[in-house]
């Protein structure tokens, strides 16, 4: 198998990497070549359906509107499951794409692989003034003080009411905590008219949420961030204890029911009208919103803690974009226009009316589009405000072995729920099986 490189090696860079990659020092003058060449760059993402939409309207508008002679080729790959597979089967230098999309949880691959060119080193040429970015966003993707991805498309989870069963159970504070919910759940269901309490997602990405919420990290080394994770801590530092103890508890109590795997899972509950309360990304609000259709009312709120005492913050989700390392310095300076150009003020203002995604620059406020989708939406605030309430330390965790981490905790989760294991043999197995990939992965990629 290929060895991946170290973060500090690559930070470093080898002497292939500084002779394919070094930029022109005025910018300008490198976009000059790139028109003169009419350059084409291939763009890989994974935004289907209305988000599909929205990304084919801003591509088409840099084509269409750039004055460097730049077109770009955007292609749906599928999920972003389907995207990393598709790059871990390419070969350095040799990638059909240029740019790509990778989810949030792909981060740390990313960093390691030896495929990219950290968003950094771009910034740093073009000399851009980051501060207009989101400081709760940008340290998701900063490792060791350097940006290597540009977000594009962040979320971060909401608690969802339904304003009318709130009102007819006298509930005005909305609940900070699983706690909170618990204690309000008989009155939701006896005076609110609700089916259920909370149809609540068995998701992985709460899970972190509320080791977060907890200020607690889910694995070692600085939650992956000052050296490669080697096993996970939420095992011995009792976070996992205590989400799974209140899950099961809330399940057992009949308030919280199994209403299936996935961050969507319990959406349907909630529009449908039989939950009072649900949890899901902010990218979900619209969606949310056109579903009910105006049968009811729909409020947001902050994402809940398992306990009232916690004091942590809340993570994002969602995905950045990645400048390949083609070896190409013409094609390098047209990717560096064409993110520039997607998180701009205006481009963030649409995406973000067209999808729900946060605007990753903090301009984006000014603009009219913008403005006029807040008045539509209000409950888009209460995300924005929980972004901005939350703080860098609560980046969460890089891990390589994300996506079969997160399968784990929810078939753990699953089969605590349906009486296959107590709370602590959940933990051990939680704990057991990511370790067991940790170190296969770490063994098999001489990750140090």
């Amino acid at each position: 198998m290929r060895r991946e490189i170290s973060r500090r090696d690559f930070l470093r860079g080898s002497a292939a990497s500084a002779a394919t990659l070094a930029m022109s020092t005025v910018l300008g003058s490198a976009m000059t070549a790139a028109a003169s060449e009419a350059v084409t760059i291939e763009f890989w993402h994974s935004m289907g359906g209305v988000n599909g939409t929205a990304m084919e309207y801003l591509v088409n508008k840099f084509n269409e509107e750039n004055e460097y002679g730049i077109t770009v080729n955007a292609t749906y790959q599928g999920d972003y499951d389907d995207t990393i597979n598709k790059l871990r089967s390419s070969q350095i230098g040799s990638f059909s794409a240029d740019l790509v999309q990778i989810y949030d949880i792909g981060t740390n691959f990313m960093v390691n692989s030896g495929f990219i060119v950290p968003m950094q080193e771009l910034i740093d040429t073009a000399g851009y003034d980051t501060s207009v970015l989101e400081e709760n966003i940008l340290a998701y993707y900063t490792v060791n003080d350097e940006l290597y991805s540009m977000p594009f498309n962040s979320s971060t989870p909401l608690l969802y009411y339904n304003v009318g069963m709130f009102e007819a159970a006298g509930i005005t504070e909305i609940p900070t905590s699983l706690e909170g919910i618990e204690a309000i759940a008989e009155q939701l269901l006896n005076e609110g008219g609700a089916q259920e309490v909370i149809s609540l997602s068995i998701y992985g990405w709460f899970f972190e949420q509320f080791l977060c919420k907890m200020g607690l990290d889910y694995a070692d080394n600085g939650n992956g961030r000052d050296g490669a994770a080697t096993s996970v801590v939420f095992d011995s530092n009792g976070g996992a204890e205590k989400i799974l103890t209140m899950w099961k508890q809330l399940y057992d109590e009949g308030y919280a029911p199994n209403v299936g795997t996935g961050g969507d899972a319990g959406l349907t509950d909630f529009v449908a009208g039989k939950s009072a309360i649900t949890l899901g990304s902010t990218a979900s609000l619209k969606q949310i919103l056109e579903d009910v259709n105006g049968t009811f009312e729909v409020g947001t709120a902050y994402f809940p803690s398992i306990s009232e005492e916690d004091e942590g913050g809340v993570s994002i989700g969602g995905g950045s974009l990645w400048a390949l390392n083609n070896q190409d310095e013409v094609k390098q300076d047209a990717v560096w226009k064409f993110v520039e150009f997607l998180v701009s003020a205006e481009s963030q203002a649409y995406w973000n009316a067209q999808t729900g995604y946060f605007p990753v620059t903090t301009e984006a406020v000014n603009e009219e589009v913008y403005q006029a989708n807040m008045e539509e939406y209000p409950q888009f605030q209460t995300a924005i405000d929980q972004l901005h309430d939350s703080a860098p330390e609560y980046a969460g965790a890089l891990l390589s072995v994300f996506s079969d981490a997160r399968a784990t905790v929810q078939s753990g989760i699953e089969d605590l729920l349906n009486g296959n294991r107590d709370v602590a043999g959940t933990v051990t197995y939680l704990a057991d099986t990511i370790n067991d990939s940790i170190t296969y992965y770490n063994l098999t990629n001489d990750v140090e």
